[in-house]
C-alpha cells in the first residue's frame, strides 16, 4: 500500500495539550504523520499518479497548528494534506485522452470551480473528501493535472516549487494591475513602482511586474531570497533593518526609505502576503490610486483601516484566492521564461516533510522548501535534475 502523510484533529489537539497552547512551543513534526493508505478506484476520467515532488506549504501549516481554522476537525477529524505536486502519471481512466502513462504533469489545488471558474474549495484543504498529494502515489480527475514544461529550463526542484504559488502570483498580478488601470490608464502612466513582501508567491509577484517593464522591489529578511532577485533584476529592501515593523516608528523609517528611492512618490502596486506587522508598512507606502493585494495571512487574518484615509487617497485593498483551472495552465506557461524561484539549499526526503513543514513554519529556510518523494525518477527527469 501506498504511504501518505495526515493530520488528525486528535493529534492536533494533544499536540496543544502538550504545550499548554502556547503554539510557540508546539511541534509540527508530532503533528504530521506517515501511514499507509488505500486510494479510490480510478474512475473513467481518472488519472493515476506516482508523486515524484512536492513543495511545503504555509496552507498546510495553518491546518497542522489549527490556528486559523482547525481543518482537520471540519473535515471529519482527518485531512490528507499537499495541494502542490509533479508526478507521472502511470495508469488512466478509459475515457482519458489529454494524459497517457509516462507523461510527467504538475498538479493544480482549484478544488471546486465556481460559476467563474475560481475556486470555491482548496483541494486538500477544504475541499470535502480530498485526498492531498504529500503520498506516494495519488489518483485525480484528468481535469486537476496539467503537462509539465520539461523543457523551460527550470529543473526539477524549480517545478516543483510553482504549481500552487505560480498561479496565485498569476492571478494577484492580473488583478492588481487591473484595478490600478481602472484609475490610472497606460497613457497617463507607463511604468509603475510594484513592492512585493515575503516568500515564493511574492518572488513570482515581482517576476511578472518585472517582465512586463516595471520597476519591482523585494523587501525580505532572507539574504539569499533578496541576492537571487537582485541578478533578476528585481531591487531589494532587507526587512530586518526595519525590524520586521514591530512598531509605529519602523513603518514610519520604512515609509521614509521608500519613498526616498521612488522620488517622494510611493508604490503604485503592493503584494503582501503575510499581513500582521507587514501590512500597515504596505499601506504607508502607497502612493495615490495605488492597490494593496494579498492572497494569504501567514501572521494575521485580521487587517484594520482608516476607510477616510484610504477613501482619500483613492486606495484599493483587494483579497484574491487561487485562480482558475485555464488560468493554472496560462501561468504554467511562464515556468522559466517569467517564473524562477529561488529553492531552499536542502532538498528534503520523503522521511523528512514534516521538518521541512517546521522550518518553513521557524522562517529559516533559503527559498521555497522542496520535498522528493519518488526514490527512483523516470529518464524523462533526470536530466533535469541537479
Amino acid at each position: 500500500m501506498p504511504r501518505a502523510y495526515s493530520i488528525t484533529a486528535d493529534a492536533i489537539a494533544a499536540e496543544r495539550r502538550r504545550v499548554g497552547d502556547d503554539l510557540s512551543k508546539f511541534d509540527i513534526v508530532n503533528v504530521i504523520r506517515l501511514e499507509e493508505t488505500s486510494l479510490p478506484a480510478l474512475g473513467p476520467n481518472d488519472v493515476r499518479l506516482r508523486i515524484l515532488a512536492v513543495s511545503a506549504e504555509h496552507n498546510v501549516d495553518h491546518a497542522a497548528i489549527a490556528d486559523t481554522a482547525n481543518i482537520a476537525e471540519a473535515r471529519g477529524g482527518k485531512i490528507f494534506p499537499g495541494n502542490s505536486a509533479v508526478g507521472e502519471v502511470v495508469e488512466v481512466g478509459e475515457r482519458v485522452t489529454r494524459f497517457s502513462p509516462g507523461d510527467v504533469v504538475v498538479t493544480h489545488c482549484n478544488g471546486e470551480p465556481d460559476m467563474y471558474g475560481y475556486p470555491l474549495r482548496i483541494w486538500a484543504y477544504d475541499q470535502p473528501d480530498s485526498v492531498g498529494w504529500y503520498g506516494e502515489e495519488a489518483v485525480v480527475g484528468d481535469w486537476q493535472i496539467i503537462p509539465a514544461p520539461l523543457d523551460c529550463g527550470l529543473d526539477l526542484w524549480e517545478i516543483a516549487a510553482l504549481p500552487l504559488r505560480a498561479p496565485t502570483a498569476y492571478h494577484l498580478w492580473r488583478r492588481a494591475l487591473g484595478i490600478y488601470r481602472l484609475k490610472v490608464g497606460r497613457g497617463q502612466r507607463a511604468v509603475l513602482n510594484v513592492l512585493g513582501f515575503g516568500g515564493g508567491v511574492s518572488e513570482l509577484f515581482l517576476m511578472l511586474a518585472r517582465h512586463e517593464g516595471h520597476r519591482a522591489i523585494f523587501c525580505s529578511g532572507s539574504p539569499e531570497r533578496r541576492k537571487h532577485l537582485e541578478s533578476l533584476g528585481i531591487e531589494s529592501i532587507d526587512q530586518k533593518t526595519f525590524h520586521r515593523f514591530a512598531d509605529r516608528d519602523d513603518v514610519k523609517a520604512f515609509n521614509k526609505h521608500v519613498k526616498g528611492m521612488t522620488g517622494g512618490e510611493g508604490v503604485q502596486i503592493v503584494c503582501d502576503m503575510l499581513r500582521g506587522p507587514v501590512y500597515p508598512a504596505g499601506l504607508a507606502v502607497l502612493s495615490r490610486m495605488g492597490v494593496n493585494c494579498s492572497a494569504g495571512w501567514q501572521l494575521d487574518t485580521a487587517c484594520e483601516y482608516n476607510s477616510a484615509n484610504l477613501s482619500v487617497r483613492q486606495i484599493t485593498l483587494d483579497h484574491v484566492h487561487y485562480e482558475t483551472v485555464e488560468a493554472c495552465g496560462a501561468a504554467t506557461e511562464l515556468y522559466g521564461s517569467v517564473f524562477r524561484p529561488t529553492v531552499h539549499r536542502e532538498i528534503y526526503s520523503f522521511e523528512d516533510l514534516p521538518r521541512a513543514i517546521a522550518e518553513m513554519h521557524d522562517n529559516v529556510q533559503t527559498g521555497i522548501p522542496i520535498v522528493r518523494v519518488a526514490s527512483e525518477l523516470p529518464a524523462s527527469v533526470r536530466g533535469i535534475v541537479p
